[in-house]
């Protein structure tokens, strides 16, 4: 016998279930928006002609699709926008970075890499759409295309965007992965999220490198996010005194908001904290060989910097450590590592500690291009 075809559901009713099957996924909210995002376009375009994008040439390369929803999917009329939170209960930030021989990781990156889990969830909830209405038009993303996730979240009641450019949730604060769905079905939206920073501007001196040039306002050539994920050449050498013992990301801004005292922990295990990468000594990660950066790495995000880079962010983290025995050793170690990129920042670090520059090694004032 042939499908029966699933009977009419109101856009209200629809609504309704909507949350109700985002919870049972697991998600923390879900929110509709509608995808008139012209103010944001013009906020977009200023901040790439300003040339904050730095090497992130993918934020230019679709032209106006990541603001115009219906350019990237045509038939889209509707934004399924959805949270989920990250935190690990277990990691506490403020005592890794107050300990500058071990390696701080973005909180957001200790587990598996959320696109995949994310991913498979989005597409479960269409899957229950399409039950519930039939055939319809729908693509889910989680950082895999152009779109500008934060303005949806916000325009889907999320959520505002706070001066840090992050999105924050009144009752939850920052913690949390976003994801969409474009849908060709007309759903009410919901009304888009107040701004509740008020006076507060905690973040922007709380940035380590002062990547906040003005509230709303980031140079991502600035962050360390950026510098030690994206960039994929020598971190600048004026920011390297100021990454500290940040390998992988950074969450200052965000440890510095006054919101995220709300921050719920994640019910998520997959986003516990794995190989101890929350209280790892920078010497000890240092010493990985490539096999075991793969192995310590596999489902992780981090994995998408390569090794060349985490020993190149190690490099100057033990060249802001404190200047110890098992400091200099693991420095010692690679200063003839095959990688010039590597060699150079080892050569720094091992300046910082007022090691002599050894003949033939790459200059310390002439950053590897």
């Amino acid at each position: 016998m042939p499908a029966s075809t699933p009977e009419p559901v109101s856009p209200s009713a629809l609504v309704a279930d909507l949350h109700r099957w985002a919870a049972e996924l697991g998600f923390a909210r879900l929110g509709i928006a509608a995808i008139d995002l012209s103010a944001d376009e013009a906020h977009l375009l200023a901040w790439l002609e300003a040339g904050f994008q730095g090497e992130m040439a993918y934020m230019s390369r679709h032209g106006l699709k990541r603001s115009r929803p219906a350019e990237l999917v045509p038939g889209t009329v509707s934004c399924l926008s959805l949270a989920l939170n990250y935190w690990p209960a277990a990691a506490v930030a403020e005592s890794i970075l107050g300990s500058p021989d071990k390696a701080y990781v973005s909180r957001y990156a200790l587990g598996r890499d959320y696109h995949k889990l994310m991913r498979k969830r989005l597409q479960r909830l269409a899957e229950r759409i399409r039950e519930a209405v039939g055939p319809f038009g729908y693509r889910v993303f989680t950082d895999s295309a152009p779109v500008l996730e934060r303005a949806l979240a916000r325009d889907a009641g999320l959520g505002w965007i706070g001066k840090h450019t992050n999105l924050i949730d009144r009752d939850t604060g920052s913690y949390f992965f976003l994801g969409e769905i474009y849908v060709d079905l007309a759903l009410p939206p919901d009304v888009p999220a107040s701004a509740h920073c008020g006076t507060c501007s905690a973040c922007l001196p709380a940035c380590p490198t002062g990547a906040i040039v003005a509230p709303y306002r980031l140079d991502a050539r600035r962050c360390i996010s950026y510098l030690t994920i994206e960039l994929a050449g020598a971190i600048p050498v004026e920011f390297r005194r100021a990454i500290g013992n940040r390998i992988y990301g950074c969450d200052d801004c965000q440890l510095a908001c006054p919101w995220n005292k709300f921050a719920q922990p994640t019910a998520e295990a997959d986003f516990a904290p794995r190989h101890g990468l929350d209280d790892a000594a920078l010497s000890d990660l240092f010493a990985w060989t490539n096999a075991e950066f793969l192995a310590k790495t596999e489902g992780s995000a981090i994995r998408r910097i390569g090794y060349e880079r985490w020993l190149r962010n190690l490099a100057v983290a033990l060249g802001n450590a404190p200047t110890t025995t098992a400091t200099l050793a693991a420095l010692a170690a690679r200063a003839d590592d095959p990688s010039a990129l590597v060699r150079e920042h080892v050569q720094w670090a091992l300046a910082q500690h007022q090691v002599p520059r050894r003949a033939g090694s790459i200059p310390v004032d002439e950053p590897h291009a």
